[in-house]
């Protein structure tokens, strides 16, 4: 019995010097806002300036939470639902049309203390998808739900619903007119358009030395028959563990499901000890690359390491720690 008090006493008191370990690490918040083709010159200068307006203060808002002591859920949450209340951005109100020309969202949460989880897929009428993935984790007894179910889930969390035409905007609209000519041309043998990428993310470090990550998106354009990607698939668009990192994702679904690529980052640093620069370059560089697809992850580690690493010509992204505030869009 002797033995067994001691044994718990060692036990105890080393969680606890972890604890203080964690709390001691800067408090920090990383955000993507989706990789893929953004060369240098896509975009106006008026249109870069929007951007990165708006992950400038997708940021600040997260940033503001931990600052006050909060936790890192609560900073996740506030960025995305910033991103995913602004037209720019491949979530909430700037999602892309399916196929058949409607708007299906999809988004997931994970807290790092905990290894809980919440994910949604195929909504139309939420206005922000990652508090309805936050309302699965932490109201529910399960991790995911899907389209009627979902939507039916939020009535119930009465949770802000609005009519399926807020998520329409002419750019979008556009673009999705665009993508069907596209299509026609492709069969006719022309170059396959580059439909496949847009997401908005967020991993934070709160000050108790907790992680937690999310995803949020309006899929593919042009998406059917009621296509999930990774963004709401744990393990693969989203993965938060306090013993090794939090991870979001953004770029082609199908190959971070196959990879399980955000899971597979922070097992190779619970596992193999690598760093976090290390696992995401890894991952994206060599496993996804080699596989075929592309895209980009956010990374952050319990000691306030991060990576913002993607194979793409660019990803929307940002980090705010007390030591640098920074945003960028093409592979500077």
């Amino acid at each position: 019995m002797k033995f067994l008090i001691s044994f718990a006493a060692v036990l105890a008191m080393g969680s606890s010097v972890l604890a203080e370990d964690r709390a001691g690490a800067p408090v920090t918040i990383v955000i993507h806002g989706g990789a893929g083709a953004l060369e240098p010159g896509r975009y106006t200068p008026e249109e870069e300036a929007a951007f990165k307006a708006k992950l400038t203060e997708a940021l600040d808002a997260g940033y503001a939470v931990l600052e006050e002591g909060g936790a890192a859920l609560e900073a996740i949450e506030a960025a995305i639902v910033l991103m995913e209340d602004s037209p720019l951005f491949n979530a909430g109100k700037g999602a892309v049309f399916t196929r058949d020309g409607a708007n299906e969202l999809d988004a997931s949460v994970m807290d790092g203390a905990t290894l809980n989880a919440g994910a949604i897929a195929g909504v139309k009428t939420v206005k922000n998808p990652i508090r309805l993935a936050r309302a699965v984790m932490e109201n529910s007894e399960h991790v995911m739900f899907a389209r009627e179910g979902a939507e039916a889930f939020a009535k119930e969390q009465q949770l802000e619903l609005v009519d399926r035409g807020y998520f329409y905007t002419e750019h979008r609209w556009q673009s999705y007119r665009n993508a069907l000519e596209r299509e026609e041309l492709k069969e006719q043998g022309a170059a396959p358009a580059d439909f496949k990428y847009g997401t908005v993310g967020a991993v934070a470090l709160d000050a108790h030395g907790n992680l937690a990550a999310g995803t949020s998106t309006g899929g593919m354009t042009l998406k059917r028959y009621g296509r999930v990607g990774d963004a709401p698939i744990i393990g693969a668009g989203t993965f938060a563990d306090n013993k090794s990192c939090a991870v979001s994702s953004t770029g082609w679904g199908e190959y971070f499901m196959r990879l399980t690529i955000a899971r597979d980052i922070c097992a190779q640093v619970e596992y193999g000890g690598a760093s976090i620069a290390d696992a995401a370059s890894d991952v994206i560089h060599k496993r996804l690359q080699s596989l075929g697809g592309d895209g980009g992850v956010i990374v952050l580690g319990p000691d306030g390491a991060y990576a913002m690493t993607f194979n793409t010509a660019g990803m929307f992204r940002g980090v705010k720690n007390a030591d640098e505030s920074r945003i960028a869009i093409y592979g500077e």
